[in-house]
């Protein structure tokens, strides 16, 4: 039975935070792996540098990013002058944790020849001490236009630095860093999801474990897996290898196709933290607003120009493992 009080609860929040943004002047942000009604609300949905570039563009004084810790932080990286809040101040990153500042400062001491590709899940300081930074859709460029005889240590994300080594067919340095919910996808799960939905493709995101990779029939980012699924056919199954929020916008954008979320475990809590109530109240009471110091901003913004110098935009290339 439908909860009504639920339903008028959730209006009466969503014509608060119609005013308040009207108010603030503000533009609201939600990564493909927020929950579906903070998705819906949103004035931008998409990936965390995507969101971030989106929103530099806008006239709006204030973005409220609905995602996780260095999400904001890139936002407030790229937008230094609008405020950028965060509604949820817990709502942290267990890949991004995997690398801090000083640890990545006694890597570079030890491979002091290497160029320091670092993935955008990380933290700012962690951006400001790396060279070069890359996306999900980008990371097999970045690795392949970097020169060959430099060496390259890749950071946080072992399994994305693993799939960007194979592709480009570099030695890479990698970083002992994964995202724990993409790292859950097993082989056997896919067995399991390919058994239960014959004839469906299985489509995985480059954070998973190389021989979970091995089984996709196409490997992107959010954007990228997003991109791939509107040229397929009326009528293709999918069996999703990546948070199950992103089945969501798949299937809003694609109503005449099916989506399987390729395990149960496919779940990132932090991502699932962001409330209506939460957005109202940042708004409102203008909480949490995410501040990077100037020196640090700089440098890592640095490493986000860097990127745009070799990929002039974020792409979104994606392939099958070779």
């Amino acid at each position: 039975m439908k909860d009504i009080s639920n339903d008028a609860l959730a209006q009466e929040l969503l014509g608060q935070i119609a005013r308040l943004k009207k108010e603030r002047e503000a533009v609201i942000l939600a990564h493909n792996y927020q929950p579906p009604e903070i998705q819906d609300l949103a004035d931008f949905t998409g990936d965390s540098l995507e969101l971030s570039r989106m929103a530099a563009k806008t006239p709006a004084k204030v973005i409220v990013f609905c995602g996780v810790q260095f999400m904001g932080e890139t936002a407030a990286i790229l937008s230094p002058d609008k405020t950028v809040l965060l509604p949820v101040l817990e709502a942290g990153c267990t890949l991004a944790d995997y690398a801090t500042a000083e640890r990545l400062r006694e890597a570079k001491e030890k491979n002091p020849d290497a160029v320091v590709v670092t993935y955008v899940n990380s933290s700012a300081e962690v951006k400001a001490e790396s060279d070069i930074c890359c996306t999900s859709a980008n990371a097999v460029q970045i690795v392949q236009a970097i020169d060959r005889n430099r060496p390259i240590l890749f950071v946080p994300d072992y399994n994305l630095g693993h799939y960007a080594a194979k592709m480009a067919q570099r030695e890479i340095i990698l970083w002992d860093g994964c995202c724990p919910t993409h790292a859950l996808l097993s082989t056997f799960a896919i067995a399991e999801a390919r058994k239960k939905w014959p004839g469906a493709q299985v489509i995985m995101h480059p954070e998973c474990k190389p021989e979970t990779l091995e089984l996709a029939d196409f490997i992107g980012s959010t954007s990228g897996m997003l991109s791939y699924v509107k040229t397929q056919p009326a009528g293709t199954s999918f069996i999703v290898g990546t948070e199950v929020g992103l089945l969501h916008r798949m299937q809003k954008e694609n109503p005449g196709k099916t989506f399987h979320v390729a395990s149960d475990y496919l779940i990132c809590p932090m991502m699932k933290m962001t409330t209506l109530k939460d957005v109202k109240d940042s708004l409102e009471k203008m909480r949490y607003a995410v501040k990077v110091e100037a020196s640090v901003r700089l440098r890592a913004k640095a490493a986000v120009d860097a990127m745009l110098q070799y990929t002039g935009t974020v792409v979104h290339k994606s392939q099958k493992m070779k």
